[in-house]
């Protein structure tokens, strides 16, 4: 099967999460350098001050760095499971109207496999910013991520 083919991450996503499908989040770009995620701006997703809920927030970030998860260690997956270990996310400024989320690895690709092929359960980070359409950047999320070996 070619490339061309193939489905992309964000239709691998909305085909096995629910929540990528429900919240409409749009892969605008996905490579293992970065991803960027977009919701748009529904009322049906707003929080009581008009703007998204936190919750559709941070989906929208952990969305974006399991995008780049799969992008950049899609070709482990027959011998590990990508997981998400824990997250902090940071709300600074008010989000009204679309809004994007870009993720980036925070340790080279090359590196977590070498942890991965020496027999460990590597973790490893992914930053996310959270900007509006003007490009204000209004939460930022950190999202630590294993690759769990296959017993």
């Amino acid at each position: 099967m070619s490339s061309e083919t193939l489905p992309s991450i964000g239709e691998m996503m909305a085909a096995s999460v629910p929540m990528v499908r429900t919240l409409n989040l749009e892969f605008t770009e996905t490579t293992a350098e970065r991803a960027v995620v977009r919701m748009p701006d529904r009322p049906d997703f707003h929080n009581h001050v008009g703007g998204p809920h936190a919750g559709a927030m941070f989906t929208l970030a952990e969305s974006a760095s399991g995008a780049i998860v799969m992008t950049a260690f899609g070709d482990q997956l027959g011998r590990a499971v990508p997981l998400a270990v824990r997250a902090e996310i940071g709300y600074k400024k008010l989000a009204m109207g679309a809004v994007a989320a870009t993720a980036e690895l925070g340790r080279p690709v090359a590196e977590v496999v070498a942890e991965l092929d020496a027999g460990e359960r590597p973790e490893f980070p992914v930053n996310v910013s959270l900007t509006r359409e003007d490009g204000a950047v209004t939460g930022e999320m950190t999202i630590v991520w294993t690759l769990r070996p296959n017993k």
